[in-house]
């Protein structure tokens, strides 16, 4: 695995292993305020950074491109971002509400530039 297929799987293996560090946490401490957070870092961290790892992995062209670059820094920053921000905002800090917006913005321009490094594949049927 080389290049954006690495970089996604290296993530998704962080996500996968922050949300049952999670998970555990909360069942331990019979708290679980933070379910939204817990299901933000297991769905769009660990499973669309794994799906993301394997098309690039599939498409290496594709994976080894700049957009492909490009994309995971903005999906990696903003989804990192977002669920560290929703964490804090779940505890009650209503202030930091704008950036847990701003990063949900990161977070879809990411997953736009995905469909947009996948249009070709499909366009090739």
């Amino acid at each position: 695995m080389t290049g954006a297929a690495r970089q996604f799987f290296i993530l998704a293996l962080c996500y996968a292993v922050a949300g049952m560090v999670l998970g555990i946490v909360m069942a331990a401490s019979h708290d679980h305020g933070e379910m939204p957070t817990h299901a933000h870092i297991m769905v769009a961290g660990w499973v669309m950074s794994s799906i993301f790892a394997f098309f690039y992995h599939l498409f290496p062209a594709i994976g080894a491109s700049r957009l492909a670059r490009a994309h995971f820094w903005v999906q990696a920053v903003s989804g990192i971002v977002l669920v560290v921000s929703l964490f804090f905002l779940l505890q009650g800090n209503d202030q930091i509400e704008a950036i847990t917006a701003l990063a949900s913005f990161g977070f879809l321009i990411g997953m736009l530039m995905f469909v947009w490094n996948a249009l070709p594949v499909l366009k090739a049927g």
